[in-house]
């Protein structure tokens, strides 16, 4: 059976238009997604409130570790333990603000929602706590 012209031509170029057509996007798809999303330098606002909860989480770890130290010490003299409460609220701030990072990223690591920082305020915010509570524990037990 001998098909006419039209159709043996179009047999044959329909699999080489295919391939052209996939070999002609393919490099510019590639280009595309090889492109990081954000510049790991560039502050966004999800990169910003990690960066903030991260800072309060620390100042909690730090004033935790300073009742620790000093349960009578520079951070109240009186009958109230200050550091400890105020590092239980830095801790429980820095995990509060962690997690809605975390919660409200819309992408992975690398892409500028900043939910590696968020994961980071809440292992740092939970140290505070736990510390903050300890220093609580050692300040009532002692006085």
């Amino acid at each position: 059976m001998k098909l006419p012209m039209s159709v043996r031509h179009a047999l044959t170029a329909a699999p080489i238009a295919s391939t052209g057509a996939l070999t002609l996007t393919t490099p510019a798809a590639a280009h595309v997604l090889a492109q990081p999303a954000i510049d790991a330098l560039t502050v966004t606002p999800g990169r910003l409130w990690s960066l903030v909860a991260a800072l309060v989480a620390v100042a909690g770890v730090v004033v935790a570790g300073v009742a620790l130290a000093r349960p009578n010490g520079r951070l109240g003299t009186g009958p109230r333990p200050t550091g400890a409460l105020v590092a239980l609220a830095a801790g429980v701030a820095g995990m509060v603000t962690g997690g809605l990072v975390v919660i409200t990223a819309e992408g992975g690591p690398g892409t500028g929602y900043g939910i590696v920082g968020g994961f980071l305020d809440l292992a740092v915010g939970l140290l505070a706590v736990v510390l903050g509570a300890l220093a609580l524990a050692r300040a009532k037990r002692t006085a």
